[in-house]
């Protein structure tokens, strides 16, 4: 684990446990900001943690960014925990995985020189880590595909495909949680709900945190009021 930590403005501090995207670190990010928040309480206004980093923003009334580095810093290794500590959900998502909602899914078999049902196997037998939250609420990046279908996004964008889209990105995976415009390799979709400003929690997942799709039929898909794909 490399620390580092710099101001980068006059309320947010972004403390760095790493160089280069490390999926062990994903799990320390949580357990950091879980610190951080029990030592400092209302001292902190947000915490956003992403891949290597976790980006703090204070309250400069009641914490300084200055005391916030130097207890970062002082903490040093010690901020690192076993996997043990380590708590975390295990979120399962259904996913139908066809043409019919899923339009790139003979891309992707085509790319990876597979037939679409081993695309499917491939794609939805791995455990993935939440390893940010951002673009859209809900939109969870989830590391790391199977090399063989790890397909890159689209030159063009599309101007809009369905929520609960499920896309494919190089080695990230993602389910669009609201209709968008969407560039990566849509291979399914997800009839789950997955934010909803109402509700507590907003979201069934945290950065930390880690997920598996589980395919569905088509019977099921329709039950679950899953949304269809429109030319």
């Amino acid at each position: 684990m490399t620390l580092k930590v710099e101001q980068v403005s006059e309320t947010t501090v972004m403390i760095r446990l790493g160089n280069k995207i490390d999926l062990a670190l994903v799990p320390q990010l949580s357990a950091l900001c879980e610190r951080i928040r029990q030592h400092f309480g209302r001292g902190v206004v947000e915490l956003i943690p992403a891949y290597t980093s976790v980006l703090v923003e204070v309250n400069v009334r009641l914490l300084s960014p200055d005391r916030l580095k130097t207890w970062v810093m002082n903490q040093g290794e010690s901020l690192r925990v076993t996997d043990d500590a380590v708590g975390g959900k295990h979120v399962i998502l259904p996913v139908y995985y066809h043409p019919s909602v899923g339009p790139d899914l003979a891309a992707v078999a085509e790319f990876a020189g597979v037939s679409e049902q081993e695309v499917i196997a491939r794609h939805s037998q791995r455990t993935y880590t939440v390893c940010a939250i951002g673009f859209a609420p809900g939109f969870a990046f989830l590391a790391s595909v199977d090399e063989t279908i790890a397909m890159p996004r689209h030159t063009t964008p599309r101007h809009q495909i369905p929520a609960g889209s499920v896309g494919i990105a190089q080695q990230q995976t993602a389910v669009y949680p609201a209709a968008s415009p969407a560039g990566w390799q849509i291979i399914g979709n997800c009839p789950k709900v997955l934010f909803n400003p109402r509700q507590s929690p907003m979201m069934p997942f945290d950065v930390g945190d880690t997920v598996r799709f589980e395919p569905m039929s088509e019977s099921d898909y329709r039950a679950a009021g899953g949304q269809w794909w429109q030319d």
